[in-house]
């Protein structure tokens, strides 16, 4: 086991008031060979602006960026670029604060029982489409991820800032490579164990009992730390009134839709229940009321559901060739069964019901944060399944302000980082994305990165994505 002495570094970043700007010359060659903009003072001129505070798309805006903060943002005319900076004249460009990834794993697992860790594959992937903050919600190999974190602050390897989640717990029906806990006692012990090692977050799992649930909440508050869940035994009403602080995945997973739901037990094919249920009725109406009461996070998923429906666009070329050669085989044989038969595990049903309880939600006044989940059968990878969640938030009846802002400043603002980055404003650390085309015109320019910011030092997209084709799946 790792000694706590030895990740100082890792440790230490994840206080909010510890994100400073990474600069340049801590940047090792690895990570260089994928910069193009390094430059102390950097303005982006004459770009169409969707700043992540919802407010309305902004055309012809000029950021400048000075030693990795942004120091100006305003209409182009009125924006006085500084003497010796270098100037990008990026007409025809959207620009967007960094995402915010909040169900953005470091393993993935495909079609087949593959399952292995992306510390190579998956930073880069992130980074490379715009994902500048991840926050790992449930471990499977938690000192690799320690590990990595610390690689990518001391700037050995490219990616994004990582809030980092203790491995899954959950209960005595659970197990596998999750910690299953069957006292208060056993609960306590995990959280104070992961919390001495750095996780900033817990992550619950289906089969935890409300006993359980309530004390690692209860101990991990103490701690200064917090709770999301991934739940089934435990309703969404019955977590809130625990004191948890997040929930994952929104109606796919909540329990308070299953009308003979025994207490304790996760009922026998809730998904298919969920693909029944009402996301306007009384009982959404009532879940939805107790999280925003109680100023519950909610983070959606819907690009990890979406290949479980038969008949939708999940074939993206780009996901293809960044897979494996034997995981492209595998994804690509599930599909045509999903879709020849019509019909998958979740239905179009399930997923319109999901997309509009989530709009029902931020409409209630609830904060809503999107992350990718890279589980399933494998076709939602990641950085481009947290790109596909903003066509999908563009589906469910969001504006693209609104779609921003959940990706952006929502989760920065569930991390407690919001002060510092999520938003595209005067002093906040430069993490931008500059997109090829109209953002809010066309939903699919979310794909088209040409530039990633981080603290202000410019990456190459199409670099960072070349660097994995052919090898998620594998490292």
């Amino acid at each position: 086991m790792r000694p706590l002495a030895l990740v100082p570094l890792a440790l230490g970043t994840l206080a909010p008031d510890a994100l400073t700007a990474q600069r340049p010359d801590s940047l090792a060659a690895d990570v260089r060979q994928y910069v193009v903009v390094d430059t102390a003072v950097v303005a982006l001129s004459h770009v169409l602006l969707v700043d992540g505070t919802g407010a309305a798309p902004k055309p012809d805006q000029t950021i400048v960026v000075r030693d990795g903060r942004i120091a100006e943002v305003g209409p182009a005319p009125s924006v006085q670029v500084p003497a010796g900076a270098q100037t990008m004249d990026l007409s025809g460009s959207t620009v967007i604060p960094g995402l915010v990834g909040m169900h953005d794993h470091l393993f993935y697992t495909a079609a087949g029982g593959r399952a292995v860790q992306m510390s190579y594959t998956g930073p880069r992937l992130y980074l490379g489409s715009g994902v500048t903050t991840i926050r790992t919600t449930g471990g499977r190999a938690p000192y690799a991820e320690i590990n990595l974190k610390d690689q990518i602050d001391r700037g050995l390897t490219p990616g994004p800032r990582i809030h980092l989640t203790a491995p899954y717990i959950t209960g005595p029906q659970g197990g596998g490579s999750m910690a299953v806990v069957s006292s208060t006692d056993a609960a306590k012990r995990f959280v104070a164990y992961w919390a001495a090692e750095g996780a900033t977050w817990i992550k619950a799992y289906a089969d935890i009992r409300r006993a359980e649930l309530g004390a690692t909440i209860a101990e991990a508050h103490k701690r200064g730390i917090k709770v999301t869940g991934h739940l089934c035994s435990v309703s969404f009403q019955e977590a809130v009134a625990l004191g948890i602080d997040n929930l994952e995945h929104g109606m796919l997973t909540a329990s308070d839709f299953a009308p003979a739901k025994q207490p304790d037990v996760c009922p026998v094919a809730l998904l298919g229940q969920l693909n029944q249920a009402d996301p306007r009725g009384e009982v959404a109406q009532a879940t939805i009321r107790t999280l925003v009461q109680h100023k519950v996070s909610m983070t959606s998923t819907l690009a990890v559901y979406e290949p479980f429906v038969a008949n939708r666009p999940t074939k993206d070329a780009r996901v293809l060739q960044a897979m494996a050669p034997e995981v492209r085989e595998s994804y690509s044989k599930i599909r045509e069964e999903i879709d020849s038969t019509g019909h998958g595990p979740v239905t179009l049903q399930g997923l319109q019901s999901a997309m509009a309880f989530e709009k029902a939600f931020v409409d209630a006044g609830g904060l809503l944060a999107a992350g990718v989940d890279p589980t399933g059968i494998g076709g939602a990878l990641a950085g481009f399944g947290d790109q596909r969640n903003y066509e999908l938030f563009i589906e469910a009846g969001f504006t693209p302000a609104q779609a921003v802002r959940i990706m952006t400043a929502n989760g920065a603002k569930i991390l407690g980082v919001d002060r510092r980055l999520g938003t595209v404003e005067r002093g906040k650390l430069a993490d931008l994305v500059v997109l090829r085309g109209d953002l809010a015109a066309e939903p699919s320019v979310i794909r088209s990165v040409t530039l990633v910011f981080k603290d202000g030092v410019g990456y190459d997209s199409g670099k960072l994505i070349a660097s994995v084709q052919g090898r998620v799946g594998v490292n």
